[in-house]
Parts: structure tokens; C-alpha cells; sequence
């Protein structure tokens, strides 16, 4: 199990797009959760302005298939068999949180829910499932 500082940051330097986008690990009351924090090259939409949606996307994706590699035992990484997102209200110019919620774990497939938020966790930007090859 991945739970330190320094074991999220030689995670994420392992990704590509994760160090592209900023993305962070933080543990919030001994869970994880994932941070967006603002760039400027994360806007989509320059006239709200808003992050863009592909970007939301992504995030919510790496965040599914970062948690699982987090949680467990080896450190095997995960690949998308599905990915489905809701886009429930702009995403706007600010930070960007998200947090996994494992709905199934077998020994070959993973369901993770993911819900991204920016205000607060009851006001979700996206909601998001993602179903995980773990072999």
C-alpha cells in the first residue's frame, strides 16, 4: 500500500500526463484525494473561464487508475477497460479535488466511482465510472 508523501510524489513522477496537468495525492482524514491544482494551460474555455472538459476527464481517469495502484498490495498498474463521466456543472478556473470510491474488487476487474469537485464534495463538478483491467 502506497500512504506516504514521498511515495504519492515517485508515483505520479512516473506518469506523464500526471506531471503534465500538476496532479498531487494528499490523505484528507486518512483517505486519498486527489489535487488539481489551477494552471493557466488547464483552461478550455477562455470566455468563463473554465478548465477543459477533456482535462476533468483525464484527471478523474488517472485518479481512478492512481488510486487502485495506491491501495494495492503490489504495484502493478491498472489499465481502462471503461471509462463513462457525467458532466454535472462547469469546472471553473480554480482548484480541482477528487476522490475514489472502490464499488467492486476482483481478483482481474476493479469498478471505482470517482466524484470531482472544486466548492465542496456535495456540489460535484463530475461524477465518473471506471472499470479496471488489474492484470
Amino acid at each position: 500500500m502506497i500512504n506516504t508523501p514521498e511515495a504519492f510524489e515517485h508515483l505520479l513522477d512516473q506518469s506523464p500526463y500526471a506531471r503534465t496537468i500538476g496532479m498531487k495525492i494528499q490523505l484528507t482524514d486518512g483517505q486519498l484525494e486527489f489535487y488539481l491544482p489551477f494552471a493557466p494551460h488547464n483552461i478550455g474555455n477562455d470566455q468563463m473561464p473554465a478548465l477543459h472538459g477533456g482535462l476533468i476527464g483525464g484527471f478523474m481517469e488517472m485518479a481512478a487508475i492512481m488510486h487502485m495502484v495506491c491501495i494495492q498490495d503490489d504495484a502493478k498498474t491498472p489499465k481502462t477497460v471503461d471509462f463513462s463521466i457525467d458532466y454535472l456543472r462547469p469546472g471553473f478556473a480554480r482548484d480541482l479535488y477528487a476522490a475514489c470510491s472502490v464499488t467492486k474488487h476482483g481478483k482481474q476487474v476493479a469498478n471505482v466511482q470517482v466524484t470531482a469537485w472544486q466548492e465542496s464534495p456535495d456540489k460535484p463538478v463530475a461524477i465518473a465510472r471506471a472499470h479496471l483491467l488489474l492484470d
